[in-house]
């Protein structure tokens, strides 16, 4: 052989060929089942040993095979420690160190078997040794602290992080010492972590900690004393100054907030002018709000809150009722009030800033709108409401809020109009209050006064949400008294008692509102009963009230739904509903009765000569067209057929317009039904016109007056492709239906076939 592959001399494809899937399935046919290890019990010692032993074996021949892998090490020690040999564990432990003795999971898993085992001392021996194997590893560090601090060995932990400061470590472990250390109230040690801290990092922020840390304890020498020790250390270059920026704003700050304003001044002064404007920006935005809180008069117009409050008041004063300006100004007070709490000024400045905006508002509500047209008192309401939130949210003064929902609803000319918002806040607020009779009673009083939808919805959702349905049921009640015509209303109100399952009533509900005279969308309100009827299953029940409506109406959409309701399956009566209770986490199918689609048919056939007694010719058309998809879904070719034999032939006739006083083309549907009992005869002639024309004929005779038609082939085609662009648009053309026209335009003989043959 010389290496190569043979060659294939009948490359036809087999007999019997065998398809991949058929592989698949009988490899897997073929595949033996996995095996699983029996569970064994042990019942005596010298079986637990002989288990041991075998564990033991296992544990070392993997990791003989993988000694590189901590994972097996660790499984086999912890495996170990399980079976309380403490010593073993440790030995696989210290095995595993040789292995890898920088791996921070086997230190950490080490310690923490010794830590449940309550061996704190071999705890501490690990923790000790591997800090100083591995002292740039910050996790074991915290874990030895907390392990001292939590054994109340406080001097042990501060051994511990001084050892941690000499390696210099991050700022966030800076940080846990100097907190150990205000823990447990050693303010002055603290300090010195500071000076520590700063001449390792001298960085702005460790500047301004510290100095913070000394106005929380009110050492306020000591806090100067650092700022300005940071303010000597950077200089007075331009570089360092931009660097020390936020030095410079913490100072100030606090100077501001011990009220030594000159000083404050200063110190930006100092900084601001020997920077540039392109680089201090945040401290120029610093310095800016603080002379908005303590300038003088002057220095107060110079920054851009005073401009726009001389703007506001110079814009009320030429037209006091322009609201949008009133919320603007607010708006600008309020978010000055923000700024103040954010920047921590004293309540003495934040009563003020209230104050303010309390004057700002009482100016604003005394501006009423002229006249008691709703449209000018839209944007005003809302300064009330602004109002009311602002003392409820920023004041937290109740009291005046309530006064002020109070103040607003006597204002409003009830009798006249009304603003559901304004009732609905008020109630709401009562709400957060917990009063809640205080609650039901304002929306009483709303409803009473000035009935209106939103405010029956409002109440409403309180208590469905209050989950009090008697007292939804009550509001419900006037509800409907107050408008019966709100079909919507009672669809909701029947959906509420559908939820409670008190189905009795909701068909009680159901049948108040189709009785009332006159309903907004009586439709919705009938559709949504006789859905609830299907969904219960009460086939009989759904049946008789679309009789009813059928009677009411005769509408032709509810003819087709009507039959398509007695094609279609509905879930069985709710009594005859199984229970299944054994998986009830996943959804139950519901059984469905099966329609009948002889009673579909009988109704079609029905609505059919309803509309025809009426003579509707489009509706005919309309319930012709979903009968024939109806019976090409569920019937047969022959039941198709004769659905197609009743629709109608269209054709083009002249007809008088008594408007124009002139003769009219028109396109007109003749019944075939309808044409056969009034005039047979012309029926027939119809008909066998029709049967003529599907031959393929090219000139037909004309009849009656006015025909103007080509006699030639090519006029006729011509004739007959407008005529057809005609029919496309004519409002009487039905989808799935061909028509055709006459050669001639005043014939009275159309075809259904579409058109020529040629």
């Amino acid at each position: 052989m010389d290496g190569r592959a043979p060659r294939i001399k009948n490359r036809a494809p087999a007999a019997y060929q065998i398809t991949a899937e058929q592989l698949l399935r009988d490899a897997q046919e073929r595949q033996e089942s996995q095996f699983r290890a029996p569970r064994q019990r042990v019942e005596d010692f010298e079986e637990l040993h002989e288990y041991r032993g075998r564990k033991r074996e296992e544990f070392e021949k993997r990791i003989r095979q993988t000694r590189g892998n901590i994972k097996e090490w660790l499984q086999y020690a912890n495996w170990e420690a399980s079976q309380n040999e403490f010593p073993r564990s440790r030995s696989v432990f210290e095995r595993a160190l040789d292995v890898d003795g920088r791996s921070v999971k086997l230190w950490l898993s080490y310690s923490e078997m010794e830590l449940k085992a309550r061996n704190v001392q071999h705890a501490r021996n690990l923790f000790d040794r591997a800090v100083t194997l591995l002292p740039r590893v910050d996790q074991l560090w915290y874990k030895y602290v907390y392990l001292e601090e939590l054994l109340q060995n406080v001097p042990g932990a501060r051994q511990v992080f001084e050892r941690w400061m000499q390696w210099e470590p991050d700022d966030k472990a800076w940080q846990a010492y100097i907190k150990l250390e205000v823990r447990y109230q050693e303010y002055d040690r603290a300090s010195a972590i500071y000076e520590r801290w700063v001449a390792v990092r001298p960085e702005p922020r460790v500047w301004v900690k510290w100095g913070k840390f000394e106005e929380e304890r009110a050492n306020l020498t000591k806090a100067r004393e650092v700022f300005q020790q940071a303010l000597e250390f950077f200089g007075d270059e331009e570089e360092q100054i931009e660097k020390a920026q936020a030095v410079f704003s913490a100072f100030a700050k606090m100077e501001t907030r011990l009220k030594e304003y000159e000083r404050a001044r200063v110190i930006y002064k100092f900084a601001l002018s020997r920077l540039p404007r392109s680089k201090s920006s945040v401290l120029y935005a610093a310095y800016t709000k603080f002379e908005k809180q303590h300038g003088t008069r002057s220095t107060l117009e110079s920054t851009v809150l005073g401009k726009r409050r001389i703007q506001y008041e110079e814009e009320l004063s030429h037209d006091g009722r322009n609201y949008d300006v009133w919320f603007d100004y607010a708006r600008l007070e309020e978010g000055a009030l923000t700024e103040l709490r954010e920047e921590g000024a004293t309540s003495e400045e934040e009563e003020q800033a209230i104050n303010r905006i309390r004057e700002i508002y009482e100016k604003a509500v005394a501006q009423v709108p002229p006249g008691n047209e709703k449209r000018f008192w839209r944007r005003y309401i809302f300064l009330w409401l602004d109002y009311a939130l602002f003392e409820e949210i920023e004041t937290k003064d109740y009291e005046r809020a309530r006064q002020i929902y109070q103040t607003a609803i006597k204002l409003v000319p009830h009798k006249i109009f009304t603003f559901a918002k304004l009732w609905l806040l008020f109630a709401q607020f009562e709400v957060r209050r917990l009063d809640l009779p205080a609650a039901r009673k304002i929306l009483g009083a709303g409803i009473g006064m000035c009935p209106k939808e939103a405010l029956f919805k409002g109440y409403i959702q309180l208590e469905l949400e209050l989950r009090e349905f008697d007292r939804v049921r009550t509001i419900y009640e006037k509800y409907m008294e107050w408008d019966p015509t709100n079909s919507s209303a009672w669809i909701k109100f029947a959906e509420l008692e559908s939820q409670l399952e008190d189905f009795a009533r909701t068909r009680g509900i159901f049948e108040l509102g189709i009785s009332q005279p006159s309903l907004s969308m009586p439709e919705i309100l009938w559709k949504a009963y006789i859905d609830f009827e299907t969904e219960e299953g009460e086939r009989e029940k759904a049946r008789s009230l679309y009789e009813r409506l059928i009677k009411l109406s005769g509408h032709v959409k509810v003819w087709i739904s009507y039959a398509l309701f007695e094609g279609e399956a509905i879930p069985v009566p709710r009594a005859e509903r199984e229970d299944d209770d054994e998986d009830d986490d996943e959804e139950k199918e519901v059984k469905m009765a099966e329609g009948s689609l002889e009673i579909a048919r009988q109704v079609f056939k029905r609505g059919y000569e309803d509309l025809r007694a009426k003579d509707l010719k489009s509706e005919r058309v309309a319930i012709l067209e979903v009968w024939k998809s109806f019976e090409e879904k569920h019937g047969t070719p022959a039941d198709v057929a004769k659905v197609q034999e009743m629709f109608p032939i269209v054709s083009l006739k002249r007809v008088y317009d008594p408007e124009t006083d002139t003769h009219v083309e028109d396109w007109v549907m003749v019944f075939k039904d309808d044409e056969r009992e009034s005039n047979p005869t012309s029926f027939k002639f119809l008909q066998m016109a029709h049967a003529w024309k599907a031959k393929g004929k090219k000139a037909m005779p004309t009849f009656g007056g006015g025909a103007d038609g080509k006699a030639d082939g090519e006029g006729d085609k011509e004739k007959e492709k407008d005529e057809d662009a005609d029919a496309t648009k004519s409002k009487s053309k039905s989808k799935g239906r061909v028509r055709d026209n006459s050669d001639d335009e005043g014939s009275d003989v159309a075809s259904s076939h579409g058109g020529d043959d040629d």
